[in-house]
């Protein structure tokens, strides 16, 4: 196995490089054997795909197989016995080659039991295996990170090493507070806490099913280099991290199967192995709340899932995925204390204080937006909220005001900006109660 090294000279940038790639690249397999896949379901892959493609060279079928030339080499000789394929000839010193009569009907038969023509899968043991070398609750995790992770939001110290330790932990946090606290943003930016990559196949093979893992909705890959001697039936991504809301339902934490094609799609939760999977909303979804803690109470506890195959067979997973649950629910009115102790991580997220809305306010307003706000102006919105209109001070007000401001310049085609009438009129348009007596902008 060959070294791999970044597109740079610099030693320390070469060291940084190779650790942040969880144990290395992978060993190509050069013989079906190694593969730890029946050669069988290689040869009917290959099949499919040399069938569905018309005349491929042999490098173009490893291309698309993502296996190396010798497992392809080993396939082709099968082709070749079995008359399955005709040589066309001779192309970048590989055969070019196309299905034979008997093989196109074979193919055809394939194709009508299982229409997947992707890479080929790794073995489950494999699988098994690599996210168990590159858990989540290995990755270094230092206050830098959170640091720059959130930089752009107003965060004090506790919250800071409260969030950094749930992390940690490579468990669970759960999130709760008043609505507009900030909790989904917070739990929006815990993936950019990790600077690391992590291995994930494109299919895994579970009794002779092939379940899809690799998605690229959720798995970024890493572009900065190519990965090169390594096992190209993997992909080499940042740490995924799946986001579901109200729209969750039982169904997306079982096997996908799509009964056209013919295959299995990995769970929200399998494609969120050695990452992170952000519940948002916790206690809206689909599903009721005691139907997903009874699902995962065994998962949560002891880091294993289990999975459902057609015929009744179950077969075991890790759940290595950081569960971030986000709610404005009161935890208790959501599960009981056997659920609770399972959530190792309890981080109440407050409203913030008259210091910590200005932060936000002005860093929204100046940083963001461009707009000046003079401190007298700033001193009567946080004494108007909280005085006057009886408001606590939700972290969300600081964004939902200005557009107020922003909507009504663009409507009277003026240049925005902040004064306390501005700030009342704003107010009197967001809150049910205690409005101001103005209902028309003033002039901008």
């Amino acid at each position: 196995m060959g070294e791999v090294y970044p597109a740079v000279h610099d030693w320390k940038v070469m060291t940084d490089f190779l650790m942040e790639i969880n144990q290395g690249p992978l060993v190509v397999p050069h013989r079906a054997e190694d593969t730890g896949i029946r050669r069988g379901l290689l040869e009917d892959l290959a099949l499919k795909i040399l069938y569905l493609n018309g005349e491929m060279t042999l490098m173009d079928l490893s291309n698309h197989l993502c296996l190396s030339l010798g497992v392809v080499d080993e396939i082709f000789q099968f082709f070749r016995k079995e008359q399955l394929c005709e040589v066309k000839g001779m192309s970048g010193g590989t055969h070019r080659i196309a299905a034979s009569q008997q093989g196109r009907h074979r193919a055809a038969d394939l194709l009508s039991l299982n229409q997947y023509t992707g890479a080929a899968p790794v073995s489950l043991d494999d699988y098994v295996a690599r996210v168990k070398q590159q858990s989540v609750a290995t990755s270094t995790v230092r206050p830098d990170q959170l640091a720059v992770a959130f930089q752009d939001l107003v965060l004090g110290d506790d919250m800071l090493l409260r969030v950094g330790t749930a992390v940690v932990s490579g468990t669970s946090m759960f999130l709760y507070g008043p609505p507009g606290t900030g909790k989904t943003s917070i739990a929006s930016r815990v993936r950019a806490i990790y600077h690391d990559y992590v291995w994930i196949p494109y299919a895994v093979e579970v009794d002779n099913q092939i379940i899809t893992v690799f998605d690229p909705g959720v798995h970024q890959r890493r572009v900065e280099s190519e990965i090169e001697d390594s096992d190209r039936r993997w992909v080499l991504c940042h740490r995924p991290c799946v986001v579901t809301g109200g729209e969750l339902t039982g169904e997306m934490l079982e096997l996908q199967y799509n009964p056209v094609s013919r295959y299995y799609s990995a769970p929200l939760q399998m494609k969120a192995n050695n990452g992170i999977f952000v519940i948002d909303d916790f206690g809206r979804q689909r599903m009721r709340p005691q139907e997903l803690l009874n699902r995962w109470m065994t998962a949560l506890d002891q880091r294993i899932e289990y999975l459902g195959l057609p015929g009744g067979r179950k077969f075991q997973i890790p759940f290595d995925t950081l569960v971030v649950f986000s709610t404005n629910i009161e935890p208790m009115q959501l599960g009981d204390q056997a659920f609770v102790r399972r959530i190792p991580n309890k981080i109440k997220v407050d409203f913030a204080s008259p210091e910590q809305f200005v932060k936000i306010f002005r860093r929204e307003a100046e940083e963001v937006r461009g707009l000046t706000v003079r401190e007298e102006d700033m001193n009567f919105l946080v004494d108007y909220l909280t005085n006057h209109l009886k408001v606590e001070l939700s972290h969300c007000y600081a964004r939902d005001l200005l557009d107020q401001i922003f909507w009504a310049a663009r409507y009277l085609n003026a240049k925005p900006e902040f004064n306390q009438e501005l700030a009342k009129w704003a107010c009197s348009n967001y809150f049910f109660s205690g409005m101001s007596n103005s209902h028309n902008p003033p002039a901008q």
